[in-house]
């Protein structure tokens, strides 16, 4: 049994995390840390557990692990290894974005690797440390990678993409407030938003020299060629992307081209139907539909921003580190209606 051991595990991704985790054939929950909530049961926060699992949350943790996944916030993870160095043979995935761009992955002499299965799934197998990506990039990085991979993302790339209240967090704030949200839509951070800088990395890795060398900060040359706007949704779950560039490509190459890079990921799966988002919500799935229309390549693409854009890709990839087949305990449906 793989033994794991959860930090910030009261939040969203935390319980998303416990949620794969119970029912994982292959791993034991050693402890589920949460300061504010030691000695409550797992449900009394998470209450769709309750009946799966008589766990209690612990304000203590130790090294006595294989596995420790890091559920924190953004700026937390770094924070929380500089003060609590872990034992050298514990593998990590960290769920923040700390770790995640190439001048910030040194730890313990040696790198976090991006855990982005469809793009490092070789690295990830030998792995010690995983940086899991954003949301919005997975989302968006799932639907150009076979693009950049024969090298044919042109220099103006156009993405709208709309979240879940989820993507927020779990701490209420102005924007997540149901009276606010419900029976409403909005945009935010257009053209900056922070996921830009790893997937224009990500992008650069297969299509080398993407991402523009010149002055600027990395977002400001991701910026460049990424035209994205991100929206909110008034539903809890779930990214939705609608994604253009030009291409010679016809739609059947795009098509051949899709499903050939796509092949060997049981996750990503291309649809000739029209997509939604019902279909991968609870799911680990990401599902990319195409349309050819003059010039232009639609891409459509549709996830889940707390399991593949979180969670389950975190379980997925301490799958490949272990050995395992990359899709034990994620074997999710989703709600159709």
């Amino acid at each position: 049994m793989i033994r794991v051991g959860i930090i910030g595990s009261a939040g969203y991704t935390g319980g998303e995390l416990l949620r794969v985790l119970i029912y994982h054939p292959e791993v034991e929950i050693v402890f589920a840390n949460s300061a504010s909530n030691a000695g409550n049961k797992l449900y009394e926060v998470h209450n769709d557990l309750l009946g799966d699992t008589e766990l209690t949350f612990s304000s203590d943790f130790h090294s006595a692990i294989d596995v420790l996944f890091l559920c924190v916030g953004h700026g937390d993870a770094r924070k929380f290894l500089d003060a609590n160095p872990i034992d050298a043979s514990v593998k990590i995935i960290d769920l923040s974005q700390d770790y995640r761009l190439r001048a910030n992955t040194a730890y313990q002499g040696q790198q976090f690797v991006y855990g982005l299965p469809e793009l490092n799934k070789e690295a990830i197998k030998t792995a010690q440390y995983i940086a899991n990506p954003g949301c919005f990039a997975t989302n968006i990085q799932l639907a150009l990678l076979p693009l950049a991979s024969k090298g044919l993302l042109p220099d103006q790339i156009h993405v709208n993409a709309t979240t879940g209240s989820t993507g927020a967090g779990q701490k209420p704030g102005a924007t997540t407030h149901f009276s606010w949200r419900n029976n409403n839509l909005s945009a935010y951070k257009s053209f900056e938003h922070q996921h830009l800088q790893e997937i224009s990395e990500s992008l650069d890795q297969l299509q080398v020299g993407f991402l523009p060398v010149s002055e600027g900060s990395l977002l400001e040359r991701a910026a460049a060629k990424i035209n994205f706007v991100p929206q909110r949704g008034d539903f809890a779950r779930g990214i939705f992307s609608a994604i253009y560039v030009d291409t010679d490509l016809s739609e059947e190459q795009a098509y051949a081209l899709y499903e050939s890079y796509y092949a060997a990921h049981p996750f990503t799966h291309v649809s000739p139907k029209n997509i939604d988002l019902k279909q991968v919500v609870n799911t680990n799935k990401s599902i990319i539909h195409l349309e050819k229309h003059g010039n232009k390549l639609l891409i459509l693409n549709a996830t889940d921003n707390l399991l593949k854009g979180a969670s389950g890709q975190a379980v997925q990839n301490m799958n490949l580190m272990f050995g395992l087949d990359e899709r034990t305990g994620l074997n999710l449906k989703s709600v159709g209606f």
